[in-house]
């Protein structure tokens, strides 16, 4: 057994306590990947000549980041949470970051389809208030969340959640005694870094305004499905077809099918 085997039983979740507070590598990585993502937005805003302006990038910046934490929070709950309902009734209490005794333990289960959907509503009502095509976000954000989303994968494996699936190859990671893939770090990879270096070569080439921006949603979701098969499907929904679909393969199938469909759409606009 090698440390990378037991590395749980090394490393502590939290990186640091502040004023009482724990604070989580986690959260470290999801703020390194929101500033990652604005990054390479600024990046690509100044190197391809995108018509937004600093001002404007960093306005809309904000309205995505409101988008996707409310989207991500109230995807898990209708997705994913078996408490769904009490949540509904009492939705103060869905980002109540303490629980019944007061005690801090963070908001804690995000979606990320949920957050698709969050940042669609808020790109949406940014392009027509300001004025912007909407489709130059969506191509923008296509390039500029995967490198950003590699973070975010990252504070999943760090916070030792969202587990894979039991293996016995010597790349596992031991979670409490059994052996596991370390799916987080493949969704890292494939979803995050080859996403984002498929995309940027091929932005060039790219036929019309928004296409970076679907084919960016048709890649996640592919490399979501394939790696869910090594993911550890979540406790309290299991399988919920066929004894092998996860809710994130049936999320991503369908998204990702809408999204081929609008590809289509899309193209046949431009001949015409």
């Amino acid at each position: 057994m090698t440390v990378w085997n037991s590395i749980y039983s090394h490393f502590d979740p939290v990186a640091f306590t502040l004023f009482g507070i724990p604070v989580h590598w986690y959260g470290l990585m999801y703020v390194l990947a929101l500033l990652v993502a604005l990054f390479v937005a600024y990046w690509i805003v100044r190197y391809d000549s995108y018509p937004i302006s600093k001002a404007l990038l960093e306005s809309y910046f904000v309205w995505v980041e409101i988008g996707v934490i409310l989207g991500a929070r109230l995807g898990y709950i209708l997705f994913y949470d078996p408490l769904s309902s009490y949540y509904l009734t009492h939705p103060w209490q869905i980002f109540n970051p303490f629980d019944v005794e007061g005690n801090f333990v963070g908001i804690r289960g995000m979606s990320y389809h949920g957050a698709v959907i969050g940042f669609l509503i808020a790109t949406v009502a940014f392009a027509h208030i300001k004025g912007v095509n909407f489709w130059i976000l969506a191509d923008l954000a296509g390039l500029s969340v995967p490198l950003g989303y590699v973070f975010g994968r990252i504070g999943n494996f760090l916070n030792q959640e969202l587990v894979g699936r039991e293996t016995a190859s010597q790349i596992g990671i031991l979670v409490n005694g059994t052996l596991r893939h370390p799916s987080q770090l493949y969704e890292a990879f494939l979803e995050g870094v080859v996403v984002f270096v498929i995309l940027f070569l091929y932005r060039k080439k790219a036929r019309f305004v928004g296409e970076i921006g679907i084919l960016y949603v048709i890649l996640y979701s592919l490399a979501r499905f394939l790696v869910e098969f090594l993911r550890e499907p979540d406790a309290q929904l299991g399988f919920i077809a066929f004894d092998w679909l996860t809710q994130g393969q049936l999320l991503s199938l369908l998204i990702g099918a809408l999204c081929v469909v609008l590809l289509f759409y899309k193209s046949a606009q431009k001949q015409d």
